[in-house]
């Protein structure tokens, strides 16, 4: 689940950024993938942390 809200969070974060630095729609797209896959990994990571606290 944290996995999911760190993928959509990331997107949305990711196009928000494009569109301030005045980006067209590719760069839009581009800086969204890029951001929900960075965001990604690092909710894997924090689901790990939290699988194995508990």
């Amino acid at each position: 689940m944290i996995i999911i809200a760190a993928i959509v969070i990331g997107a949305l974060l990711g196009w928000r950024r494009a569109t301030a630095l005045g980006g067209n729609r590719k760069d839009r797209l581009q800086y969204a993938a890029a951001f929900a896959l960075a965001f990604s990994a690092l909710g894997l990571f924090v689901t790990i942390i939290i699988d194995r606290m508990v």
